[in-house]
């Protein structure tokens, strides 16, 4: 009998005009967490989609638990066999209670009727096993944190029996503590003998849990083995194609004049009594726990959310900022934390979306509101060029776009603008390595041309990486200031743990 759980050999998969498998190979085995790395259009997803029944292939050979699949394979018989997938963007429904998306599908009836008490019993049986003990099977998903949220999936797999577990993305939107939380669960599903495929962009997390490595590039498989065998340097390098000298580029520019000052700032239960300065060729980087207002100050400042008090001027004038808009006519700007929600319309064009927000520029001297197409035209063609964004053509949708693009056509708009300060959440939350060194670029730029940056980040080695100064934040407060070049991750998570007058331990992380 094979030691392997899952062969996948020779896999191809062809989209109209696109080959997205080319002659893949994947071996997985039980109890052991294997890595899926690749960048953003490598392939992974497509090839889990496969296992997973969604997709079905063009050729190859697909062999589970020793029966080797004839013919195509749908999501049932995926199930039957014991894969379950977990996707980075869950698949609840949210107004429904955790048992009640535990069973969806295959309820559990009695006498006709819906038997809630023994969904219920086993839903606490199922969470037991992964230590959750403090999960009401009658809660509404939607109340529950995107980790808890989580939880409850992995739970769900259980339930089914799933002994394949693929998890997309997992760690994406947690909380550190939520992270530390999944690490433990994973640990506990390979005491159980689950065989986990891991697919995540954020390679410092991979020692916690990964024995092996499978690495693609472009749809092609590119070489496997155990985790413990490759340095870093070489995962990157087989992942991009090339070595990448430097992660995390920082470019030194003299530090020029004041371009923002933000003065006891008030807004909400998380912005308390903030007051900072941005100036001319630096980075200013936010730093802190998940709920330490990071977010909430940013969003102030861009009028997304209302302040209770404090000023902001922009080149030493006092600034009025009630909305977006104005902060964005003023020269502020945002590219916010949850980019497909908040910062794209992801059905509309790429053309459409750098427009939309510079309409007053498009239609500048035209009586009737008309938009000038040269100019658009000129803006588009500026934006795509500058910032290399790869597309096809300027009308295709936003949601076709990987992240690291999506990203670049963010910025793009309010590049149009020759905004004065851009503000950055979580600049590369869900890109690869290679987009995320494009978008430090990107920053870098930026600050060469006198534009205040701005950047919030969860990552310490990014935000420790690429800015100039930092601002450490925790419950809503600042607790510090350090210089990257001077500081460790331990100080940082000092200030970044000062609940009043009682600081956690600085062994913990911030980026795991």
């Amino acid at each position: 009998m094979s030691e392997y759980v899952v062969t996948m050999e020779h896999v191809t998969k062809t989209f109209p005009g696109v080959k997205a498998l080319d002659d893949v190979q994947l071996h997985l085995k039980a109890g052991r967490v294997m890595a899926l790395l690749g960048e953003n259009g490598a392939g992974k997803s497509t090839l889990m989609k496969i296992l997973s029944g969604v997709y079905t292939r063009d050729s190859g050979e697909i062999t589970i638990f020793g029966k080797k699949i004839e013919g195509d394979l749908n999501t049932k018989q995926a199930q039957a066999l014991g894969v379950a997938i977990i996707h980075q963007e869950l698949n609840m429904c949210q107004h429904l209670s955790v048992a009640a998306n535990m069973f969806l599908g295959r309820e559990i009836t009695k006498g006709g009727r819906l038997d809630n008490v023994e969904m219920n019993r086993q839903a606490v049986e199922e969470l037991a096993k992964l230590g959750i003990h403090d999960l009401d099977p009658d809660e509404a998903v939607g109340n529950l944190t995107v980790g808890r949220q989580q939880m409850v999936e992995i739970a769900k797999a259980l339930l089914i029996n799933a002994k394949v577990l693929v998890m997309d993305e997992p760690s994406s939107a947690l909380s550190n503590a939520e992270i530390t939380e999944m690490f433990r669960i994973v640990r506990e599903l390979k005491a159980m003998g689950t065989a986990i495929v891991y697919i995540s962009h954020r390679l410092q997390e991979l020692h916690h849990i990964v024995d092996d490595v499978t690495i693609m590039r472009d749809g092609k498989y590119i070489t496997e083995g155990k985790f413990e065998d490759f340095t870093m340097d070489q995962i990157i390098a087989n992942m991009v194609g090339h070595e990448v000298k430097n992660q995390f580029p920082r470019e030194t520019v003299e530090k020029g004049k004041k371009i923002l000052e933000v003065k006891h700032l008030n807004a909400g239960k998380l912005v308390k009594d903030v007051s900072f300065d941005v100036y001319e060729g630096e980075v200013l980087g936010f730093s802190g726990l998940v709920g330490a207002g990071r977010t909430e100050t940013m969003r102030a400042i861009f009028g997304a959310d209302p302040k209770d008090s404090g000023e902001i001027l922009l080149d030493g004038k006092p600034l009025e900022i009630h909305s977006p808009g104005a902060a964005i006519r003023q020269g502020i700007v945002l590219a916010p934390e949850d980019r497909k929600k908040e910062g794209l319309c992801t059905k509309l064009s790429i053309r459409d979306n750098i427009a939309l927000p510079n309409l007053d520029i498009i239609t500048l001297g035209s009586p009737t509101g008309k938009i000038n197409r040269q100019t658009e035209n000129e803006m588009i063609e500026k934006g795509k060029s500058s910032l290399t964004i790869k597309m096809a053509d300027a009308e295709v949708e936003a949601a076709s776009l990987s992240g690291g693009n999506q990203q670049k056509v963010v910025v793009a708009k309010w590049l149009a603008r020759q905004s004065r300060v851009i503000i950055f959440d979580e600049p590369t939350r869900g890109i690869d390595v290679a987009a995320k060194v494009e978008i430090y670029d990107i920053i870098n730029e930026l600050k060469k041309q006198g534009v205040g940056v701005v950047i919030v980040s969860s990552e310490l080695p990014e935000v420790m990486g690429i800015s100039d100064r930092i601002i450490v934040m925790c419950n809503g407060r600042i607790t510090g200031e350090v210089d990257p070049r001077n500081t460790t991750e331990e100080e940082i998570m000092t200030y970044a743990t000062q609940f009043g007058d009682h600081a956690a331990p600085a062994s913990l992380s911030l980026a795991s």
